[in-house]
Order: structure tokens, then C-alpha cells, then sequence
């Protein structure tokens, strides 16, 4: 507020000073002592207008300006404002050096040449800079990536043997933070890349907490417990990023554009985002089917203790899961219903919703065993 009201005071002294001089010029008056009472009747009120037109119009000129800028400069990576800025002094440099025998030219060319010369290399500087600092900052081998001002780690862009190559971030998905099995994963010390949430998704996570649906509301608000976990968890890095990406509407969108930005990796849940992203070229990693990869491993005939909860679908079946949630079928297992026993693997299915486990009780499998040894 204080440098608001210090512009604003700035700008409404100026335009005074502009009303005080246009009377002036208007009345022919040379110098403070040739005032006269006549010309003053159209030098103060026109220099008083003049104030209070530069006092309403401050904000549109400083405030404003100024905080549009701030908010554009917000979403500039850092790496490219300093690439702007380095590309703005190669340009200027080059056209000071441009700017004398530019001058030896006839008038008016010698004269106007230089200022031409300053602005399109400047220009030129500028939009070199910014559109090829990757390749550039790659040539002298430099790090890269869009940190927005963040100590993020970052790899060259591109490999040794040519391809590209994922920076060390992982952008979590509104739904793997909801899930919350991501600071499960990470307090086991697998993650070592810094995990970062852009702030559009944090403001998601904020609107669904302030949901009136009671449903929504418990998911937001979870969302923003797993966010304070990972926060405490030792070892594990994450930051948030200011960056929103304007030409993308949704907030999917905006995650994959912001991924192939980064080089990053996108960490969900989400079904659809997985598909997404993987058919723009961005590396997904899906929680769902790390739960999947990790469930142990049951061969047929392999022995176990199951306690059968339910009933089966078919008869006479009953139901049982592991540890892990994996479903375990139980031929002629209804009799057994609320009791543990053991039983043997017949067969193992991988089914789109994981993996499916059908078993025999032990005391079945021994009466087939002796029945067919009387046969």
C-alpha cells in the first residue's frame, strides 16, 4: 500500500506540473515572476484539473501496470528471464558496437540507424535467448529445466547417447494426493525426486474442501493432510509451483503442458490423465499399478491361510483376501464362512482390476487326492 500511495502521489505531482506548464505556454508566461493576476485564473485551476485527473488516472498508470507485470513475471521461469536477460545484453552490446560505423553513414541514415540498430538487436537478443535457451544452455552443458525460482534438481535435457532425459521432478495429480498411498510410498525412502505440486492444483484441492458436499469436502480436506504429511516426511522434498500455464484451460491440461515444460513426470491415479499424457510423450507414473506390481507373488499350488468372509458368486464358493487386498476365491469354501483355514493356489488371473487368486481348501484337495488314488 505504502509504494501504491508513493506512485500514485508521484503521478498526480507530474500531471500538476504538466497542467502548470501547458498554462504556462498557453498565457506566454516566461518565469515565475511574470505571473499576473489574469494569467493565473488559467494557470492554477488548469494545473489543479490537471492534478486530479493525474491522481484518478495514477492507478491505471503505475498500480496496475505494475501488477500485471509482477503476475506475468510470476509465471516466467526463472530460467527464461534470466535467458531474456542475458539475450538483452548480448543484443545491446552488439548494436554499441554496430553504433559507430552505423553513424559514419550520410544523414539521415547516420543518425537514425544506430537507435534502429539498438532495438532490433535487442529484439533479436531477446527471442534467440528464449526460444533456444535449451538447446543453448545444452551446448555449454549447463543445467536445465523451469525451477520458477525453486532449488529444484535438474538433468541435461538431453543424454549422452541422444534422447531425452526426465528431469529428477514428479508432478502429483489432485487424485494421487487425495489416494494419500503417496506418502505411504514415500516415507519407504523410494522417492528420491523432488515432488512437486503446481499451485492450480493446490487451489483445486482448496475448492474441493470448501465443497457443501460432505463427500467432497472429506476428499479436499484430505488431500491437504497428505500435502502437511509429506511436508514432515524426512528426506522427502516438495515444493510448489507459482507456474500456470495460460495457454491451457483444464486443469489435466495444464498438467501435462506444464510436464513436457519441465521434462517432468506426472505422478496420478487418474485413468484418463495416464492416457493423456503418455500419448503427448510425458511419463506417467500410475500408483495403481505400482499397488499391482508390488502384491506378492502366488504360484498354483502354493499352500495358504485364508479366512473366508463371504460368499462367492457361484455356489458354494466363498471369498478371502490377502493383506494386500487381493481377492481369493475359495471353491467349496461357503461351509467355511467366518473360519481360517488352509488352502491351496489352483489358478492366478491378472483381470484389469488386479490380480485374482482361486484356491481349493486343503481338506477338498486331499479327499480328490485320495478318491482318484482309489480309481
Amino acid at each position: 500500500m505504502r509504494w501504491a500511495l508513493l506512485l500514485r502521489s508521484l503521478v498526480t505531482f507530474v500531471f500538476v506540473l504538466l497542467g502548470w506548464e501547458l498554462g504556462r505556454q498557453l498565457t506566454g508566461v516566461e518565469a515565475l515572476e511574470g505571473l499576473t493576476l489574469n494569467s493565473a485564473r488559467l494557470i492554477i485551476p488548469l494545473s489543479i484539473v490537471s492534478g486530479v485527473v493525474g491522481l484518478f488516472a495514477a492507478p491505471w498508470l503505475t498500480v496496475k501496470p505494475a501488477n500485471a507485470l509482477r503476475s506475468s513475471l510470476r509465471q516466467i521461469p526463472t530460467v527464461q528471464l534470466m535467458a531474456a536477460t542475458a539475450g538483452m545484453a548480448i543484443g545491446l552490446a552488439i548494436a554499441a558496437l554496430l553504433a559507430y560505423p552505423l553513424s559514419l553513414l550520410p544523414n539521415p541514415f547516420g543518425t537514425i540507424l544506430p537507435f534502429v540498430g539498438v532495438i532490433v538487436m535487442g529484439y533479436l537478443g531477446v527471442t534467440m535467448m528464449v526460444l533456444r535457451h535449451r538447446e543453448i544452455l545444452t551446448f555449454f552443458r549447463f543445467p536445465n529445466g523451469n525451477d520458477n525460482g525453486r532449488d529444484l534438481p535438474k538433468l541435461p535435457l538431453f543424454a549422452k547417447g541422444g534422447g531425452p532425459r526426465h528431469s529428477d521432478t514428479m508432478l502429483l495429480d489432485t487424485s494421487v494426493i487425495i489416494d494419500g498411498r503417496i506418502a505411504d510410498v514415500a516415507e519407504t525412502g523410494f522417492l528420491w525426486a523432488v515432488l512437486a505440486v503446481p499451485r492450480f492444483i493446490l487451489n483445486e484441492l482448496q475448492y474441493i474442501a470448501d465443497s457443501a458436499e460432505v463427500l467432497r469436502r472429506n476428499r479436499g480436506r484430505r488431500g491437504l493432510e497428505i500435502l502437511d504429511r509429506l511436508q514432515k516426511i524426512d528426506g522427502v522434498n516438495i515444493v510448489f509451483l507459482d507456474q500456470d500455464p495460460a495457454d491451457a484451460q483444464q486443469v489435466d491440461e495444464k498438467l501435462v503442458f506444464l510436464a513436457r515444460e519441465m521434462s517432468a513426470a506426472i505422478v496420478t491415479n487418474d485413468y484418463n490423465l495416464n492416457r493423456v499424457a503418455k500419448l503427448q510423450g510425458v511419463r506417467v507414473l500410475n500408483i495403481n499399478e505400482l499397488a499391482n506390481a508390488v502384491k506378492s507373488v502366488v504360484l498354483p499350488g502354493e499352500e495358504m491361510a485364508i479366512q473366508v468372509i463371504q460368499e462367492g458368486k457361484e455356489m458354494n464358493q466363498g471369498v478371502g483376501y490377502l493383506d494386500d487386498g487381493t481377492m481369493v476365491v475359495v471353491e467349496q469354501g461357503r461351509r467355511y464362512m467366518g473360519s481360517r483355514l488352509s488352502v491351496r493356489v489352483t489358478k492366478v488371473l491378472q483381470t484389469n482390476a488386479g490380480r485374482l487368486i482361486f484356491a481349493v481348501p486343503e481338506e477338498v484337495q486331499e479327499r480328490r487326492r485320495a478318491y482318484e488314488s482309489v480309481r
